[in-house]
C-alpha cells in the first residue's frame, strides 16, 4: 500500500490513477498517523513552498514524514515534494523539512526565449545508479514544470540532471528518500516504470 500526502498541494489525484493504472494498492490522506505509520510514502505536490510547509505543520504531517523517514520508511518525493524536502526554498524564503541538506533557488535565465516556469519534456542525464531508475537511460524525456529546482548541499545525493540553460538536479536521493523534480506520473510509460520501480524498493540506500 502506497500512502500519498494530501497537504492541499496540487496534482495529488494523476499521481493516484497512475498506481491505479499500475495496479498499485494506494492512498490520498491528510492523516499524521498514516503517514508516520504507512508502508511506502509518495509526496507529490505542485505549489508554492511557503504555503505547502505551513500546511504541512499545520496538519502535523512535517513530524510524520520525519518519523517515518527516520525509521526508513521508502519515500518518494514528486516536483514540490523534491524541493521542500531540502533545508530551505528561495520561494518564500522559507525553512523547509531539513531531510536531505541544501536549497531551492529560482532559475536565473539570461536566454529570452526561454521561459519561467519550465514546463514540458526535457531530457534527463543519469549520473549515479538507483533501483528506482534501473529502468531509466541518459536521452530519455520527462515532464517537468517548475520556476525552481532542489540543489542539495552535497553532488552524492544527485542522481540524475536536466539542463534549461542551467544544469539542475533532476532527481535526488538519500537513504530510503528518493525525489524527482520532473513528473513520473505524467511521463509516458518510462515515469510509470520510474512509479511501479518504486513500489517495489525496500528503501536501501545506493
Amino acid at each position: 500500500m502506497i500512502t500519498i500526502i494530501d497537504y492541499k498541494a496540487g496534482n495529488l489525484t494523476s499521481v493516484k490513477r497512475a498506481l491505479d493504472y499500475l495496479g498499485i494498492e494506494s492512498i490520498i490522506t491528510p492523516d499524521k498517523d498514516a503517514v508516520a505509520g504507512a508502508e511506502r510514502i509518495i509526496f507529490p505536490g505542485v505549489g508554492h513552498a511557503k504555503t505547502a510547509i505551513a500546511v504541512l505543520q499545520e496538519r502535523g504531517l512535517d513530524i510524520a514524514l520525519k518519523e517515518a523517514f527516520a525509521k526508513g520508511t521508502p519515500i518518494m518525493g514528486i516536483c514540490l515534494g523534491s524541493q521542500i524536502i531540502l533545508s530551505q526554498s528561495q520561494e518564500g524564503d522559507t525553512n523547509c523539512l531539513g531531510l536531505i541538506e541544501g536549497n531551492c533557488p529560482k532559475f536565473v535565465l539570461e536566454d529570452p526565449s526561454l521561459k519561467i516556469p519550465h514546463m514540458g519534456w526535457n531530457v534527463v542525464t543519469v549520473t549515479r545508479d538507483h533501483y528506482i531508475l534501473k529502468d531509466v537511460k541518459s536521452g530519455d524525456e520527462f515532464y517537468f514544470v517548475h520556476s525552481f529546482y532542489p540543489l542539495p548541499a552535497e553532488e552524492s545525493a544527485v542522481f540524475a540532471h536536466s539542463d534549461y540553460e542551467v544544469t539542475f538536479p533532476a532527481a535526488i536521493g538519500y537513504m530510503n528518500l528518493f525525489a524527482t523534480q520532473f513528473h513520473p506520473e505524467k511521463s509516458g510509460p518510462i515515469g510509470l516504470q520510474m512509479l511501479k520501480n518504486f513500489s517495489e524498493w525496500d528503501g536501501t540506500a545506493c
